[in-house]
């Protein structure tokens, strides 16, 4: 009999040196759960048997547990290292369609062909879909989606609005509007670009010019007018007649508006009077405030703001929409002066602020992953957007899940159910991008543990060398 104990505890101390030489192995692997060789000890006994004389019969291993604790983070220059501190697995699927849940704790993920956030083994990490403001649209396992990260924003947003902020020099020398030529920087005081974009995300420079106008100027009482016009790629865009969105013809405009005050065309003489450019007029008080604005045709525009006409296709050559119009936007405030109007001061022409809302077609320039588990994809365009959320699962009894290989575990009877989760609510740890969880070994230990768990078998060894002895001396009584 006590064979079969020291038979027992030589199985044990070998199963012990297996786990301990499977941890060592795989300190190095990231993601790694070590384990832990969990004995107990045998004894048996009948009905009728004493047990105050009874000896045990040995040793059996119990379980192999893994240990879940955390492992130390290894920081890397890949958004797509993840790991998790806290609770919680990264889900992971082998094929698109399939729900065949593996769950892992090791982060080492990429970018197939697809743009599809894999593993080593190609399985797809899983996250929620997000709504535009980065919230989560459903946090169900059975909703989860793979990760796909687009390598554009989609569609263009064409300009439709442009907010300019400037000051213009009072004591700049006033022009003859009828002589404007952009081509002449004689003929106008100042002029600034902004680049605009199209409905198909194709960029178009646009230029405002602006003029002092010397008639104005020349007036008793003095006035402070200026008259701005605007060109786009070279080409004049005239800004539309409040009342009818038309341009008015410019040969007419004086007619049609008597007062010289309110001719706001330009080039009347300079382009000719059929090629006039129309523009818009700003009024500015004896103290630089910006008080008031006019259309062409001499009609108050009260928000500050003038619409072009329609582009058309003689700038719009590439085959954008042609009815595609730009308003510019001056903030004005008619009751007082504000820091968002133009001014009129006695320093230099300068912009201090111009914006437009048009975007080109954005291609994928980073990717950043909080520790909410949001992946949010930013552009070259300056936009960003919320793709996915990276989900998170957890289980009752982790040790409970069904190990596999690749650093990967199933969910089984044991575990309890799997329950997804967004990262940093709850029970659920924290995702750290550009980081990785390294195995939970501790090398030291694992040595220390080897040299028990030799000195056991060597134990059990000579236990067994004694056992075998004595069987000699009782085969050898004659």
């Amino acid at each position: 009999m006590s064979f079969n104990i020291a038979l027992s505890g030589v199985s044990a101390a070998q199963k012990d040196l297996d786990t301990t030489a499977n941890n060592i192995a795989n300190v190095n692997t990231v993601g790694f759960k070590e384990s832990r060789a969990e004995f107990g000890d045998v004894y048996a006994q009948s009905l009728l048997a004493s047990g105050k004389t009874k000896v045990g019969d040995g040793v059996t291993t119990q379980e192999v547990a893994q240990q879940f604790s955390q492992g130390s983070l290894q920081f890397t220059n890949n958004a797509l290292d993840l790991a998790i501190t806290g609770n919680g697995f990264f889900g992971t699927v082998p094929e698109l369609e399939s729900r065949d849940f593996s769950f892992t704790r090791a982060g080492q993920f990429k970018l197939n062909s697809e743009n599809f956030v894999v593993n080593s083994n190609g399985d797809h990490l899983l996250g929620f879909p997000v709504n535009s403001d980065g919230s989560s649209s459903s946090v169900a396992l059975s909703t989860t989606v793979p990760v796909r990260i687009p390598d554009s924003s989609g569609s263009p947003t064409p300009t439709s609005e442009v907010k300019l902020k400037m000051n213009l020099p009072a004591g700049a020398d006033a022009k003859d509007l009828a002589l404007f030529d952009p081509q002449d920087p004689l003929t106008y005081n100042a002029a600034t670009s902004v680049t605009v974009f199209d409905t198909l995300g194709d960029s178009h420079v646009m230029t405002y010019y602006f003029v002092k106008d010397a008639a104005a100027a020349a007036a008793t009482p003095k006035r402070n007018e200026w008259v701005s016009v605007t060109y786009m790629d070279d080409q004049p865009l005239d800004v539309a007649d409040t009342g009818t969105g038309l341009r008015p013809a410019a040969g007419n405009a004086t007619a049609a508006v008597a007062p010289a005050t309110t001719n706001n065309f330009l080039g009347g003489t300079s382009l000719g009077a059929a090629n006039a450019v129309a523009g818009y007029r700003m009024f500015f008080s004896s103290g630089g405030d910006f008080t008031s604005m006019q259309d062409s045709q001499g009609t108050a525009t009260a928000l500050g703001d003038v619409t072009s006409v329609q582009i058309g296709g003689g700038i719009l050559t590439n085959g954008s929409d042609p009815a595609q119009t730009i308003t510019t936007n001056f903030n004005l405030d008619v009751a007082n002066a504000t820091a968002n109007e133009p001014t009129q001061f006695a320093s230099n022409f300068e912009v201090t602020s111009l914006e437009q809302d048009g975007l080109a077609v954005g291609r994928l320039t980073g990717i950043e992953i909080g520790p909410d588990g949001l992946v949010r994809a930013t552009y070259s365009n300056g936009t960003s957007e919320p793709i996915v959320r990276v989900a998170l699962i957890r289980f009752a009894n982790d040790q409970g899940l069904t190990q596999q290989s690749s650093t990967q575990w199933q969910e089984s009877i044991l575990s309890g159910e799997a329950l997804a989760g967004e990262a940093t609510t709850g029970t659920y740890g924290d995702i750290n991008s550009s980081s990785l969880e390294q195995a939970n070994v501790n090398l030291t230990t694992e040595l220390i543990d080897m040299i028990i768990a030799q000195r056991n078998f060597q134990a059990n060894s000579r236990a067994l060398e004694v056992n075998n002895q004595l069987n000699q001396t009782v085969l050898n009584i004659r």
